[in-house]
């Protein structure tokens, strides 16, 4: 979780230089403005401040993904509006989901059947989100194999390259 902290002075202006031909004056930065502000505008000063934010290509020190093909962005742009874990109302998606646990699990020789389906799980969010979802899914494998009589104390979890690990 982050936590950040901001200044207490609420009567503070935001002043965006390249918005101005949206807007003429200065906007509030912690409330709302007493004015509608253009859609375009809006944009354009978010953007603006987001460009202060350091170049994620040139981040060595977090060890997360920062480039990815186009075909790979669009994909995520057609269906960032999808709500992933309503599987009643997108089943497509989670159809793809699971077709992609069997590949991954053949890609690393894992212990299953020519016809027999893989078990695993595909998440999205942060890295807590990727953890919780991790420890999860490390819970019902367990269950499952004490209720078999096995053991349950190595297993064996296979990640993508842009997973996120903190310690």
């Amino acid at each position: 979780m982050v936590i950040s902290s901001t200044t207490a002075d609420y009567d503070q202006n935001l002043y965006s230089t390249f918005a101005s031909r949206y807007v003429r004056t200065s906007l509030p930065r912690f409330k709302m403005p007493d004015q509608p502000t253009p859609k375009d505008a809006a944009y354009q000063i978010i953007n603006d401040e987001l460009m202060l934010d350091g170049n994620p290509r040139l981040n060595l020190a977090s060890f997360v993904t920062t480039w990815m093909e186009p075909e790979c962005d669009k994909l995520i742009m057609s269906s960032i509006n999808k709500n992933y874990v309503d599987m009643d109302e997108y089943p497509v998606t989670t159809e793809l989901q699971n077709r992609c646990v069997n590949m991954i699990a053949r890609l690393f020789h894992a212990p299953i059947g020519e016809d027999d389906t893989a078990v695993g799980v595909g998440t999205v969010g942060s890295s807590e989100a990727i953890m919780l979802a991790g420890l999860a899914f490390k819970r019902k494998w367990q269950e499952k194999r004490k209720s078999r009589g096995k053991t349950c104390h190595n297993p064996n979890i296979v990640t993508g390259s842009n997973v996120q690990v903190r310690l």
